[in-house]
């Protein structure tokens, strides 16, 4: 009898305004290069899962993101993203992420948390999936169009929270949280 393949741990990441703000014309709402350095040494040589939007918000010279392995989920089956793979549910992408890459990465990393980078609707789906949250609170409530989903501290305890102020005085926190058992 052949058992299911394991499920990667999921976690969203993501820099969220007091008004859980995330981005305005399909663009991050804020330039933090502490908040950029702190998503990078977490991703980096992790899988990412992001949707179409947040993909073409990505600066082409950082496409696919380096270091990481980058799932891009489109419903569109016609897409294309150079670099990275495609996958056309978040279901789907999971189960790519559950797999070695083509022989590149062990299976030991194909185990590795995995990272849902954005945008909203993405986020709003994975939250019920997700294991951890790595949030970068910022006590600013910007005008946005894309937001991220209610969270119920009860049930996505604080473990960590490590506060900072920008030069401007724009105070922010990296923030983790746990799904409570």
């Amino acid at each position: 009898m052949t058992s299911a393949p394991a499920t990667p741990p999921l976690a969203l990441i993501a820099a969220v305004g007091a008004n859980r703000a995330i981005g305005l014309n399909n663009r991050l709402l804020w330039s933090l290069p502490e908040d950029m350095a702190h998503f990078k040494a977490l991703t980096q040589g992790r899988t990412v899962l992001m949707g179409r939007k947040t993909w073409e918000s990505l600066p082409p010279r950082f496409r696919p993101l380096p270091g990481r392995r980058n799932i891009v989920i489109s419903r569109n089956p016609d897409y294309q993203a150079p670099g990275a793979e495609l996958a056309h549910s978040l279901e789907a992408a999971l189960a790519l992420a559950a797999r070695p890459q083509g022989g590149q990465e062990s299976a030991a990393a194909s185990l590795a948390e995995v990272f849902v980078i954005g945008g909203a609707q993405l986020y709003g789906e994975a939250l019920a999936l997700a294991d951890r949250l790595y949030l970068t609170e910022v006590a600013d409530s910007p005008a946005a169009d894309a937001f991220f989903p209610p969270v119920d501290g009860a049930r996505w305890p604080e473990t960590a929270r490590e506060t900072h102020r920008t030069d401007s005085g724009l105070i922010y926190a990296f923030v983790t949280r746990e799904r409570a058992a």
